[in-house]
């Protein structure tokens, strides 16, 4: 996980529609860059959706949301258009961004070990700073935690 106070590695990932997107692109915003596993199961939805309606209040303080798990763009596609989700979700199916934010970790699953994404929120304020970092979210909770901290 990053360091709250470091900037925030810049990327450039397809979202839901084939079209790239880059952090730095949203400079002069405040960005809430969250990590999930994937799309379509329990939790992801629970999160997704619990973001998609606070988006107009997000909006209304000048944040943008993204999401970003390994799945492809064909899923993200899906995932949005069945739970009509209105922010970007990025695809990195190569985990390089996964890997860079630290939240490609080894987790424990009844007993089982195994690599994976650690569900992670960071907030990134207009100049591209990591200013709040949470690891290991709740996701019905992560929502509006990120909306109150903004």
């Amino acid at each position: 996980m990053l360091d709250i106070g470091t900037k925030a590695p810049d990327f450039t990932l397809p979202d839901q529609n084939g079209t790239e997107h880059s952090l730095s692109e949203y400079r002069g915003q405040k960005v809430v860059l969250y990590f999930y596993p994937r799309d379509n199961t329990a939790g992801c939805t629970k999160q997704a959706c619990g973001y998609a309606e606070l988006y107009p209040q997000f909006k209304e303080k000048g944040a943008v949301v993204i999401g970003i798990s390994k799945d492809g763009v064909a899923s993200h596609k899906k995932f949005e258009e069945k739970y009509g989700l209105p922010f970007t979700l990025l695809s990195d199916t190569e985990r390089k961004v996964i890997e860079a934010y630290g939240v490609w970790q080894e987790k424990k699953n009844y007993g089982k070990v195994s690599m994976g994404v650690v569900r992670t929120t960071y907030l990134i304020d207009e100049n591209g700073i990591i200013i709040r970092a949470q690891e290991k979210v709740k996701t019905a909770d992560d929502p509006a935690n990120s909306l109150n901290f903004i």
